[in-house]
């Protein structure tokens, strides 16, 4: 029990760790093998030409090679979805599918999707409908050069998707829907980019300006994290149109990014906000969802390349350090899809123990730069570095001051240290003190490390001391998060105390006298076993030190008994013992030759009756003739041969309620088939007499 209360805790302290620890790591192979797993074709394509881009651009993105063929089924796809009056939706995830694959159509194709998507555009009145009639122009326009695709009236148009807007910086779908959405500014932005991009002439930079304007007001909504994470919450009623956090966010990320790329000049946002949503990005690990997967891969790649600030993420290789081992803090900037980073220094702006914020034990420390690795590394540790648990500030300093506008480097950034060692156990030993004079009757020293036990022997006017002392590497005091002392009866009764301590020493004393009821008055032999535990203490242990006998007096008459001993779940739930049946020795049975012999006289009535027959003279003159009462004639002869059949699988295999089941329907066929034939035949000799 003690055995699985430490794991618990030490299991439960590191959790807290890994939680308290919010360490961001950029993109690595563990998201190109979950890519593999999660997009996996069937029968040589995926669900949805939308699954087939999700999937293709994550490849893409992420740099898989070995990435599934799937190249003939889905470009025949996407040759009958432009060749057909499929919805925009579909014609613009076909074109988004065709510009990876780069699948053969024919040019008259391309003219008349020209020509369908502008009158579209030129009557939209929905933002998906601008949307994705002008995502399919901007396709087009790569994938076709003998097709016009500029917009004469772009300034129109950009107007009619930015009526849709809201003063908060969300946007509607239709003017007919009075919900405003954040993830429609997201979809609202990328349509404007895209009127930019296909603008025949320049638009009003006012306008353009005044979108800015509102992509300011949309981030004042932005969600936090506590741990520096930044997102947006979808507020929209109509559970139709709500969309999660990961999916609002990718949305407005992409259509900010977009917008970005094709306007000129800056947008008045801090940079840390680029920051935090490259931080929720990272956060969120490894989705499980093809969906999701698809937008934190694809957003993290808008803001690799985006023009307001580009993200740098500062990892560590391992935030648990050993002294034993002499592990170097190493840490690595890249960006968030673990890119090179430019040429920067990183520098510890202060490092101090959780436990004492005011003192620090490196302060203003510059990491050297290893570039075969790409890691800063601390080659040199402080004299006062000892095991505990460290907070480390770190700061990126960027070498060029002109990349400050191009990169966010997320300012001091706090990261959690552990540093582990070997603690020093020192002066252990074990007594039985003679309860009235508190003088020392047996005394033996304990080895925790090696493998000795002692025996001991005590009564219940005695008490037991257990003594030791636990100290740092550097010979500090160390308080470890678990120290236990079991006592456990030859019945299994288990009694469990903890191990107080003050700087270096810890002692725990039972006094039996007042333990008596606790122990239930059981005399006899109790095996002792130290349990020391801690996360950052590499020789943590659970140790049987050896038992004592102990001389208790009579349980008076309504003292409490003992608990029953626990059923061990093994032998209730196990497998049970097997069980071997003893059959019953079979009945003699006949002589095979006297068997062979009475079959024979089976077949005996049988021979008799075509003997019978062929004495009888019968022959087929009178059969039937004409056509129905021929085919009467035939199934009452088939009738009668499906009743002899009946009756030999009755004797090899059927029972007796199937068989007169299956004789009462064959028997009510063959009365109406043999009466339609027998009248037939008996009107036929009729006629033969008359005449």
């Amino acid at each position: 029990m003690a055995r699985n209360l430490v794991r618990f805790l030490v299991l439960l302290y590191w959790i807290s760790i890994c939680q308290a620890a919010t360490i961001f790591q950029p993109i690595s192979d563990s998201h190109r093998y979950a890519a593999l797993e999660i997009f996996r074709p069937s029968n040589g394509a995926f669900g949805s030409l939308e699954e087939t881009y999700e999937a293709l651009r994550t490849f893409d993105i992420l740099g898989i090679q070995e990435k599934p063929d799937i190249s003939a089924a889905t470009c025949k796809s996407v040759s009958e979805v432009l060749g057909s009056s499929a919805v925009l939706k579909d014609l613009f995830h076909a074109l988004r599918v065709n510009d990876v694959l780069k699948c053969e159509i024919k040019e008259e194709i391309y003219e008349s999707l020209t020509s369908r998507l502008k009158y579209v555009l030129n009557d939209g009145r929905s933002l998906l409908d601008f949307y994705y009639s002008i995502g399919s122009l901007l396709l087009l326009k790569e994938q076709s050069s003998g097709v016009d695709l500029s917009i004469n009236d772009a300034d129109g148009v950009f107007h009619s998707i930015k009526a849709l807007s809201q003063s908060d910086g969300r946007w509607r779908y239709s003017s007919d829907n009075s919900e405003s959405s954040i993830y429609a500014a997201g979809l609202a932005l990328e349509a404007l980019a895209g009127v930019v991009s296909l603008a025949s002439s320049d638009i009003d930079q006012n306008m353009i300006g005044t979108v800015k304007n509102d992509i300011v007001k949309l981030f004042d909504s932005i969600e936090k994290y506590d741990n520096g994470a930044l997102y947006f919450e979808e507020k929209v009623v109509d559970a139709n149109e709500h969309h999660g956090p990961l999916a609002t966010t990718s949305s407005v990320v992409r259509g900010l990014t977009t917008f970005t790329a094709v306007t000129s000049g800056s947008l008045n946002l801090p940079a840390n906000s680029i920051f935090g949503l490259a931080k929720f990005f990272l956060g969120i690990g490894i989705p499980g969802d093809a969906k999701d997967l698809f937008n934190q891969i694809d957003s993290l790649a808008c803001l690799e390349t985006n023009r307001v600030s580009i993200p740098l993420i500062l990892s560590l290789p391992a935030t648990v350090l050993s002294l034993t081992k002499e592990d170097q803090l190493k840490v690595r900037v890249n960006t968030v899809l673990g890119s090179v980073a430019p040429q920067l220094t990183v520098k510890i702006v202060r490092a101090f123990l959780s436990a004492s914020k005011g003192t620090s034990i490196i302060k203003g420390q510059e990491l050297k730069f290893d570039p075969q690795t790409g890691l800063h590394v601390l080659d040199v540790l402080p004299n006062a570095y000892d095991v505990g648990n460290y907070v480390f500030v770190f700061e990126i300093v960027l070498h060029d001051s002109e990349q400050k506008d191009t990169y966010a480097t997320g300012g001091q950034i706090q990261v959690p240290i552990y540093v582990t060692g070997v603690v020093k156990i020192e002066k252990a030993e074990i007594a039985v003190l003679d309860s009235d004079l508190g003088s020392t009757e047996t005394k033996k020293k304990l080895d925790l490390v090696g493998g000795s036990v002692v025996s001991l022997s005590a009564n219940h006017l005695q008490k037991l001391r257990l003594s030791f002392q636990l100290a740092t590497p550097q010979g500090n005091g160390f308080k470890p998060h678990q120290a236990f002392l079991k006592l456990r009866h030859e019945s299994g009764v288990e009694h469990i105390f903890v191990v107080e301590g003050s700087g270096k020493k810890f002692e725990k004393i039972l006094d039996f006298l007042g333990l008596v009821e606790k122990f239930f008055y059981l005399s006899g032999r109790y095996d002792i076993q130290l349990t020391v535990g801690d996360a950052i203490m590499e020789n943590s242990f659970i140790k049987a030190i050896g038992h004592v006998d102990l001389d208790l007096p009579e349980a008076p008459e309504k003292a409490p008994r003992p608990p029953l001993r626990p059923v061990d779940p093994y032998t209730r739930y196990g497998p049970k013992a097997e069980i071997t049946h003893i059959f019953r020795a079979p009945e003699k049975r006949p002589a095979k030759e006297l068997s062979l012999a009475f079959l024979g006289l089976t077949y005996l009535p049988s021979l008799g009756f075509l003997i019978g027959l062929f004495r009888l003279g019968v022959n087929l003159k009178n059969f039937p003739t004409s056509t129905l009462p021929a085919t009467f004639a035939i199934l009452f002869h088939l009738s009668i041969g499906a009743v002899i059949l009946l009756y030999t699988f009755f004797w090899l295999k059927l029972d007796l309620f199937t068989t007169l089941k299956a004789l009462g329907i064959l028997g009510v066929f063959l009365v109406f088939v043999g009466h339609r034939t027998l009248s037939h035949l008996a009107s036929t000799s009729a006629k033969l007499k008359s005449a």
